[in-house]
């Protein structure tokens, strides 16, 4: 199985005709999909495997108004059930750390739940040692 690893730009849309189960959170909105890759500072990159996207990273640059270093913001990783476990996820975050890098970022962070084990290991052997945060979901 040969697995291709891509940045996904504007006008690459109708990759996302074929992405497996549960690769995405939600199915793919073309409209949504237009809006995040014209975005400023978004970035998607795919696996893709005859054709069919079969994981996905995403990542939003953020930058400081008061001078602390640029970071890379990975939003989320998935890849579907079927692939993995075969270092798909571990190839799609080494991509977009590396793009991270090219575009001046200094750090990358992420975030999981504590009992998500394959998140965790991905994450650990990259990382200084996790952080204990709270999150909020505010209103709008």
């Amino acid at each position: 199985m040969t697995v291709g690893i891509r940045y996904v730009l504007p006008g690459d849309e109708a990759l996302f005709d074929r992405v497996a189960p549960d690769v995405f959170d939600h199915p793919v909105e073309r409209s949504h999909l237009s809006r995040y890759l014209t975005t400023p500072g978004h970035h998607l990159i795919v696996a893709i495997v005859e054709g069919q996207i079969v994981g996905q990273i995403a990542g939003v640059v953020h930058y400081h108004p008061d001078g602390r270093p640029t970071e890379l913001y990975i939003d989320e990783v998935g890849v579907a059930p079927a692939f993995q476990r075969q270092g798909i996820a571990r190839r799609l975050l080494d991509a977009m750390l590396a793009l991270g890098r090219e575009l001046g970022c200094r750090e990358g962070w992420v975030g999981t739940e504590p009992d998500n084990d394959a998140a965790r290991a991905l994450y650990e052997p990259r990382s200084e040692p996790a952080e204990s945060f709270a999150l909020y979901v505010l209103r709008l």
